[in-house]
């Protein structure tokens, strides 16, 4: 079973902890992760794209020309795809992305990101994050004291505005809290913090 030291803000140890095997312990499945974050990575595209067809674009209802005698090319309306201003031929439309994702394998997928972070050593488990006010620098001292540096993805186990007011303005820190963290959030991350009572409640989730 994996286990990890836990650590309090000064970057002291507390004592070691045992995670659960089933959640934090796995052979991550490298399809399933490719298939979520592919899923996710889709989502994300706005799919608002849009040109005219011919058939939307204004004007062009006169023919410009006769049809023979002027020995140019016979046209029929000045908004044909080859005019300019005219329409696309096949242009493009607003569409939706999404891509359906099983639950079952959104959870494995979790699974499977934490126990990589947990293989590679890019995890660390605080006792508690808690700031007395809002400070940036006091923030990033605790990043500092844990050995933190790089793109850092912060996980609490509920909403915390002091923190995540206190660290949004540090260059590749990402504050979140557990239930709303995906796969893509904590592969791309160099290091992942979390706070014990995350673990506690990720644990009983996907556990």
């Amino acid at each position: 079973m994996p286990k990890l030291a836990l650590l309090n803000q000064a970057g002291d140890k507390v004592k070691d902890i045992t995670l659960n095997e089933s959640v934090f312990g796995i052979e991550p499945n490298q399809q399933v992760l490719y298939d979520v974050i592919k899923a996710q990575r889709a989502a994300m595209r706005q799919g608002t794209q849009k040109a005219k067809t011919r058939s939307e674009v204004r004007g062009g209802g006169r023919k410009p020309w006769r049809q023979k005698g002027t020995g140019r090319a016979r046209q029929g309306s000045t908004r044909s795809p080859q005019w300019v201003g005219g329409g696309v031929v096949f242009a493009p439309q607003p569409r939706d992305y999404d891509v359906k994702v099983n639950k079952k394998v959104k959870q494995l997928a979790l699974k499977s990101a934490y126990s990589a972070k947990v293989s590679d050593e890019e995890i660390r488990v605080l006792d508690k994050l808690e700031l007395a006010e809002i400070k940036t620098k006091v923030f990033q001292d605790v990043l500092t004291n844990i050995n933190t540096t790089g793109r850092t993805l912060v996980i609490l186990s509920e909403a915390n505005d002091t923190v995540e007011l206190s660290g949004r303005n540090i260059p590749g820190v990402e504050i979140n809290t557990w239930d709303h963290v995906s796969v893509y959030d904590i592969l791309r991350a160099h290091n992942v913090v979390i706070t014990f009572d995350a673990v506690k409640k990720v644990e009983e989730v996907l556990g």
